[in-house]
């Protein structure tokens, strides 16, 4: 009797997950078991960048926020404020836009998961100055992207200059010498 009380036990257990597993969705699961990953290679994810660049490139506002997923996080380069939405994301794309930027990596690392993948490196922007001047800002960024809705949209975006900008930036008519130790 224990023996089959056992066995129904057993079998109670694997049938109740199964019934009310769709009651209990799980926020991030942690297994890939049921989710289809779609395959990518390191040559499609360096072409999200360049999709976003081209973007930019056409100065609109609304097709750059388009690169970015509903429920996107953007940390950018030239605002203290993140963005957390496609309007925030919009109103800051709508300022920088102004200044005509265009991206080039000077160093990347690509990594792939399970319909993700991010893009972390250094990259280098030309932007015009309101007194036509072009100008070269250094930064370093992340791009985080999901596959969703048969697309890779970004997911996470951060961008920061680099430190030796911000101590030129602060302090500009400020040469550091190179002090070499022998």
């Amino acid at each position: 009797m224990k023996k089959l009380l056992a066995i129904v036990g057993l079998a109670a257990t694997a049938y109740l997950p199964a019934t009310y597993a769709d009651q209990f969705p799980h926020v991030h699961a942690e297994t890939h078991n049921n989710v289809q990953c779609v395959k990518t290679n390191d040559d499609e994810i360096k072409a999200l960048f360049d999709r976003w660049n081209a973007a930019l490139a056409t100065l609109d506002p609304e097709e750059v926020t388009e690169e970015y997923a509903h429920d996107a996080i953007l940390l950018p380069t030239l605002s203290d404020i993140p963005r957390t939405n496609h309007d925030e994301i919009k109103e800051y794309f709508v300022h920088f836009l102004q200044k005509k930027p265009q991206g080039k990596i000077n160093m990347r690392i690509i990594k792939i998961g399970c319909n993700t993948a991010s893009d972390t490196g250094l990259y280098t922007f030309t932007v015009h100055e309101k007194n036509g001047k072009t100008k070269e800002v250094e930064a370093r960024y992340s791009f985080v992207y999901e596959y969703d809705d048969d697309q890779w949209l970004i997911e996470h975006h951060h961008s920061s200059l680099m430190p030796e900008q911000l101590a030129l930036a602060a302090h500009p008519h400020h040469h550091h010498a190179k002090h070499h130790h022998g």
